[in-house]
């Protein structure tokens, strides 16, 4: 049986992201692939119960990204891989992409720190395809506001979601070959164009 493919979205809260998540899994099964639509942090029993400490708590920057991994770990061990191994693909709301953008981007975390732990979790695994959804900063803001009160990420200033945001363009553009920046101050109809034509792909 052929390997199936890991395919993760990202971006910063208010990128619109979420929007295409479903619209994604449905198009593949409609080409009669087998789709496991899971997020990060989350996945797991346990990855949901870290999931819920780290979008409240407040933490240590280590504490942080150490949970991070953590449920990253039982993800891929119980979900992701075993999944991929049945021939599924899978589609993630956010992967390591994040944890770089976030913890390293926004909180400040070394690079490299965050990159040592990616190494110990995930060795070489990385996603067959990561679309990276970008807005502008006062596009998110305002898309963020409709939500009720958001989690502790969410609540975070201007510059410290310019510097997620600066953290994602850098990570396409160090990673052209598996990460798509994808335009989505566009219509739904024009990104949808779009994300067909990059699973036609692949």
């Amino acid at each position: 049986m052929a390997r199936g493919k890991f395919i993760t979205l990202d971006g910063i809260d208010g990128a619109g992201k979420s929007t295409h998540l479903n619209w994604l899994a449905e198009r593949l099964r409609t080409r009669g692939l087998d789709v496991v639509l899971t997020r990060e942090p989350g996945g797991t029993a346990l990855g949901e119960a870290l999931r819920a400490l780290v979008l409240a708590e407040s933490m240590h920057i280590d504490t942080e990204t150490l949970l991070m991994f953590a449920a990253r770990r039982e993800h891929l061990v119980q979900v992701i891989l075993p999944a991929l191994e049945a021939g599924k693909w899978v589609i993630s709301d956010r992967f390591t992409d994040a944890t770089f953008a976030y913890q390293g981007g926004g909180r400040q975390m070394p690079m490299e720190r965050i990159a040592i732990l990616e190494r110990w979790v995930q060795g070489d695994f990385q996603p067959d395809l990561t679309l990276v959804f970008h807005v502008p900063l006062e596009v998110a803001v305002s898309r963020r506001a409709d939500r009720t009160q958001g989690d502790r990420f969410e609540q975070q200033d201007r510059a410290f979601f310019e510097r997620v945001s600066n953290s994602y363009l850098a990570r396409v553009s160090e990673h052209p070959k598996r990460m798509r920046l994808i335009d989505a101050n566009r219509s739904l109809s024009n990104i949808q164009v779009e994300l067909e034509n990059i699973l036609s792909s692949i």
